[in-house]
């Protein structure tokens, strides 16, 4: 029998299973697993240095090295979110909806899992454990495929939730990881209609293009941040000095980081040489458009290409624009609806914003590097979908769910 097939077949019976498990069940498991991963910390680490020393040989970028880096406070935050998911209130069972209908008959519409969910995504290893935690509190069996890069890691940190889980009642397959660093695995697992039910890839532009062409079951994209701030001629300057500094600089490589800085003409002269200082001193190359290259001429010229760029890098695009209207319509062409942010004392302009940018999350005055599940209250995240249907934005336990409608009748018929 084929391995792929034979690990989706054991996670569509550990997803029976999970059907009928209590949340005490549940919240008992996560507890095994936090203290499993405690014990697990010297092998995590070890398993961590091989895969960083591996992908430094292979001149991985400082952004995905960065990604792919553990220590003790990022399992430790692992543990942390672990914890919070625990404490949150179980989706399963919900009642969103009760009516009785003119005919007498009760119906009721409930979350239910969706059943076997894979994840496939790149570099960062505490996605195991994030996925792993929401799929299993959500009473879905989970398949996890991470990138080559962190092989070692991945394995060691699900091979210890695994050990913890099964002693604590953990159906065998509800958390699998595939070893498998071949292509063709993946190809095989988003085909296997009738045993996977969800696929969730995240990582760069040719994965998500790769796996959205080969896929036979339902995928949730969870894509590039081609993140935005623009900053408004009513802008607070100092606040907009922190913001614009903490969206690009505060960890470059991950998708909710600033891309491209928009100025509103009227405060660009006193803002721009401002935030380019402060970028300069933090090690940002800057690519200015010609008006940007006025005002500092050591700017490199961005092109064409650099509106349409998610560096992960510490790079950062500036275009100065002449108005709201002007900013709106940049953010359409080149946004990747993920997040975008204003900074602006203008009531109108913030409301403007708000209505008319189409992102999954849209700030006012605060950075967008908050757009991140445990941030937004869930403890962790699966993904930030840049999907409009079923899930979008922070990915947590009430996306991986769906509903079904329970009927209740006294012998009606139509």
């Amino acid at each position: 029998m084929n391995s792929i097939r034979s690990l989706a077949q054991k996670s569509k019976e550990a997803s029976r299973a999970l059907l009928t498990m209590s949340t005490a069940a549940k919240d008992e498991i996560l507890g095994a697993m936090i203290y499993a991963l405690r014990q697990a910390v010297p092998d995590i680490l070890v398993a961590n240095d091989a895969d960083m020393q591996a992908a430094q040989e292979a001149g991985l970028s400082s952004a995905m090295l960065d990604r792919l880096r553990l220590d003790g406070g990022r399992i430790e935050a692992m543990i942390t979110a672990i914890n919070t998911v625990r404490a949150l209130p179980d989706p399963i069972g919900q009642e969103l909806k009760r009516e009785i209908r003119p005919n007498g008959l009760l119906l009721r519409k409930l979350r239910v899992p969706i059943g076997v969910i894979a994840v496939i995504y790149e570099s960062r290893p505490n996605v195991t454990c994030d996925a792993a935690v929401l799929c299993l509190k959500a009473s879905n069996a989970v398949i996890l495929r991470g990138g080559k890069e962190a092989l070692r890691s991945n394995c060691a940190i699900a091979q210890a939730m695994q050990r913890g889980g099964e002693s604590a009642g953990l159906p065998a397959g509800a958390v699998q990881i595939v070893e498998s660093t071949d292509r063709d695995a993946i190809r095989e697992l988003v085909q296997l209609e009738g045993l996977v039910d969800l696929v969730i890839p995240r990582g760069g532009e040719a994965l998500i293009a790769a796996i959205s062409g080969w896929a036979k079951v339902p995928v949730i994209r969870n894509a590039k941040g081609l993140c935005h701030v623009f900053v408004e001629q009513s802008a607070n300057i100092e606040m907009a000095l922190r913001i614009a500094e903490n969206a690009k600089c505060q960890r470059p490589g991950v998708c909710n980081a600033m891309e491209t800085l928009l100025v509103q003409r009227p405060i660009a002269p006193t803002f721009l040489p401002r935030i380019i200082e402060r970028y300069r001193a933090q090690g940002v190359e800057v690519r200015g458009c010609e008006e940007c290259c006025r005002v500092d001429p050591g700017l490199v010229p961005a092109t064409p290409e650099d509106w349409d760029t998610e560096y992960l890098d510490l790079i950062v695009s500036i275009r100065v624009v002449d108005d709201l209207d002007t900013a709106l319509a940049h953010i359409a062409d080149h946004g990747s609806k993920h997040s975008e942010a204003i900074i602006s004392s203008s009531i109108e302009a913030q409301k403007r914003f708000l209505q008319e940018v189409d992102a999954a999350a849209v700030y006012v005055n605060a950075s967008t590097r908050f757009t991140d599940g445990g941030e937004f209250g869930m403890g962790a995240e699966i993904g930030i979908s840049t999907e409009k249907l079923h899930a979008r934005g922070p990915m947590g336990l009430e996306e991986l769910t769906t509903y079904k409608y329970m009927i209740e009748g006294t012998g009606q018929v139509r």
